[in-house]
């Protein structure tokens, strides 16, 4: 089964944690709001491992920190699909691997 393509190459780009969206908020809804602080880089919205809806929330990426910066600025409190946007710094980033890593069980 295919998911998606694979992530682009992140380094070096600073993150913002969106909360609040819709369900049906897409990665080109949020880049047309966001792009107005400068040049995203990349937009993740994760999905349901077995529904594959949003979750709620997004990873926006910019190039420069200080467009980040502003966008968290400006962003923040702004209203989107008729929710008022919740927009922090991600405090952790994107998993290197889209699948998590299970824990084995002793004696199984």
């Amino acid at each position: 089964m295919s998911y998606s393509r694979p992530p682009p190459r992140i380094e070096g780009m600073v993150s913002l944690k969106v909360d609040n969206l819709t369900y049906r908020t897409t990665p080109e809804d949020l880049r047309r709001v966001f792009e107005r602080c400068g040049e995203v880089g990349d937009i993740y919205i994760p999905r349901d491992r077995f529904t594959r809806e949003s979750r709620g929330f997004a990873f926006v990426r910019f190039y420069d920190k200080r467009d980040a910066e502003d966008a968290l600025d400006a962003m923040d409190g702004r209203m989107l699909d008729g929710r008022e946007l919740r927009v922090q710094m991600a405090r952790y980033g994107r998993p290197t691997s889209p699948y998590r890593r299970r824990r084995r069980r002793c004696g199984v």
